[in-house]
């Protein structure tokens, strides 16, 4: 990944983030329509315990969701 300003950055990306978490869309879920069926996108991390505190942090029902809103994108724990 190339970073248009590297000063922006708050601390150095680590070299090696083997631990990921793959985030797509639900089957059914009328949002395919807008970005297609292989939508998808993967996020990187150097350890496990930023990986799933960043999986925690995705997952978690969003505190101005209405009653009865369910996340509609699925996330799977990946590695390299």
């Amino acid at each position: 990944m190339s970073i248009a300003n590297s000063h922006n950055l708050h601390h150095p990306l680590p070299a090696d983030r083997p631990h990921g978490i793959r985030v797509a869309t639900r089957p059914g879920d009328p949002f395919r329509l807008l970005v297609g069926k292989e939508w998808g996108q993967e996020h990187w991390y150097a350890t496990t315990v930023e990986r799933d505190t960043a999986l925690t942090e995705m997952a978690r029902r969003h505190e101005y969701s209405r009653k009865g809103d369910e996340p509609a994108l699925t996330y799977e724990k990946i590695a390299r």
